[in-house]
């Protein structure tokens, strides 16, 4: 049972996508390409073509929802198709033999679904044998399947040919996350094979194949066509940046309020938008529906709580990390900028190849627009790719305080004596060494300054940054808001030789470092943040205000 399916036989909340096939037909493509970041409803939206298109459908899946009022369009396509289905999102293995076995399992077990055309009287002795190839089974652990590579590479296309001999009707193929078996060759080293293998299949597919009625494809980046859709001249490729189809992926404002209101969220309706919403598709502002949907769950358990990064977590980000790793001077500033609430003016290139990507450290950021970590619109009619972007919403932008965190982390540990010589000051009370030091990493890395950002959440950015730095000593015993007197230090430390060390930390709003700094020792003598180190036996406990304000620091000790 897939997605559409189960939702609508469970009874399900639905958010009705169901006029995307109204519009699919209506501006007709042999073959039609669409890419959105992940989790924006591509699965489901495929399953509900599925669906609505595959012969043998049940029409009740589809009572009282919005394509149900279009009578004629209904009885003239649904039901009245044969339809092959396949996702690609699990295309992988370490090395090309192991991705093209997971490819051949992928299209086996899709043709293991038309099994009916052993038993057709409509086919010849010759043309079961041709699908006898595509579900044979093999008998070693490489594959399932033991379809040869050359019956590979026309599989859909010999599928499409079969089930239109039988049906009497041309097919529809749908083609789920099409990309992700280049990006994970990209990764694993195998590209030009892969891309090779994938190029053949649909371009026997999609572009020599009269039995095809009409394709759809979905992924994540639009491949250039010299890469992977070599001579395709059937291709409608509709992006983020397009009008056509803009509400279809994602939540709209309008289906986030009756969702909101079936369940009796609406009071949350301020924090979900400031979470989630923030993305621009085409003229559509559009809210991550796994996001909402994942929260809206947690806050009918649990109504106290708060919203977490759930889209975030579904990646390994690894792109920003390749990004913040190479970046020049320039590029970081621009990731400040963001960070702090600004819009960065960018040329985005709309196609690319995977190789291209680490290429040049600039198209970064078309990946980044096109993968949902920035949103953006056009800036100049007289040329299509020049964009303002922006961070999204505040999952995306805490997604980048963390990744930005490591970086730091990562790259500051690196220069062993600077981090060790930086570290030895604190003990040794020396607070000039501390703060010229740490107005030098300020500079190094990247600040927080958006007067949209609460003053906590600046603190803790900070926070770590310093945290980050302290913890590089092995035997000290570094702790992050420990209770060590009346209420919570920001940062204790005790080292072997009975230091301890009590660091009170704020973010100066107004920019007065030196009231920031004396506000944080009152604090740490009013809660008596020193006494529970000295009951941990430290002879001596030395206190420190350290204020951040943008990449100004401020060093104070009692």
């Amino acid at each position: 049972m897939d997605g559409f399916e189960k939702i609508r036989t469970n009874d399900f909340y639905y958010v009705d996508k169901t006029l995307f096939i109204k519009e699919l037909l209506q501006n007709w493509g042999e073959v039609n390409l669409f890419t959105r970041p992940r989790r924006f409803g591509k699965s489901l939206n495929m399953s509900m073509l599925k669906n609505f298109f595959e012969i043998g459908m049940d029409p009740a899946w589809f009572k009282g929802l919005k394509i149900a009022q279009e009578r004629e369009l209904c009885e003239t396509y649904m039901g009245k198709f044969p339809v092959i289905s396949i996702s690609l999102k699990s295309v992988d293995g370490m090395n090309f033999e192991a991705a093209s076995a997971a490819l051949k399992n992928t299209i086996g077990k899709e043709a293991m679904r038309f099994q009916f055309l052993l038993e057709s009287d409509r086919l010849s002795g010759a043309e079961k044998d041709l699908y006898q190839r595509l579900i044979k089974i093999g008998t070693t652990s490489e594959a399932v399947y033991d379809i040869t590579d050359a019956a590979l590479t026309d599989s859909l296309k010999t599928l499409s040919q079969l089930l239109e001999k039988h049906c009497g009707q041309k097919a529809i193929l749908l083609i789920d996350e099409y990309d992700v078996p280049l990006d994970k060759a990209f990764q694993g080293g195998y590209y030009d094979e892969m891309a090779a293998l994938i190029r053949s299949l649909l371009g026997n597919a999609l572009k020599t194949n009269d039995s095809l009625y009409f394709a759809v494809l979905t992924g994540c980046l639009r491949i250039s066509k010299e890469s992977i859709f070599t001579g395709l001249n059937n291709l409608k490729v509709h992006t983020i940046s397009d009008v056509r189809y803009d509400e279809y992926f994602g939540f709209t404002n309008a289906d986030v309020d009756e969702m909101l209101a079936f369940y009796g969220l609406s009071t949350y309706k301020d924090v979900i938008r400031g979470w989630y919403d923030g993305y621009r598709f085409g003229d559509t502002d559009v809210y991550c529906p796994w996001d909402v949907i994942n929260y809206c769950d947690e806050l009918l358990a649990a109504p106290s709580t708060p919203p977490k990064n759930y889209w975030a977590n579904t990646s390994g980000n690894d792109l920003i990390r390749r990004m913040l790793q190479h970046a020049s001077l320039t590029m970081k500033n621009e990731v400040e900028e963001l960070l702090n609430g600004g819009q960065i003016t960018k040329r985005v290139k709309q196609e690319l190849t995977y190789r291209e990507i680490d290429d040049r450290i600039e198209n970064v950021w078309s990946v980044l627009y096109a993968a949902g970590y920035l949103t953006g619109k056009h800036v100049e009619q007289e040329d299509a790719d020049i964009f303002r972007l922006w961070i999204p919403n505040g999952e995306i932008r805490k997604l980048f305080y963390e990744l930005v965190e490591d970086w730091f982390r990562e790259t500051t540990r690196s220069d062993v004596n600077r981090i060790s010589r930086f570290c030895a000051a604190f003990p040794a009370g020396d607070t000039d060494t501390i703060q010229e030091m740490l107005s030098d990493y300020l500079w190094d890395s990247i600040s927080v300054r958006d007067t949209a950002v609460r003053r906590n959440m600046k603190e803790n950015f900070y926070h770590g940054m310093l945290l980050g730095l302290l913890q590089s000593q092995d035997r000290w015993l570094v702790k992050s808001n420990a209770e060590t007197g009346e209420g919570y230090s920001d940062i204790s430390i005790q080292t072997p030789d009975r230091v301890g060390m009590v660091i009170e930390l704020k973010y100066a709003e107004d920019g007065n470092l030196e009231a920031a700094c004396r506000q944080a020792l009152a604090q740490i003598e009013e809660k008596k943040y020193a006494e529970g180190l000295k009951r941990r036996g430290m002879k001596t406990v030395i206190k420190y205000g350290i204020v951040f304000w943008e990449k100004e620091s401020m060093v104070m000790m009692a």
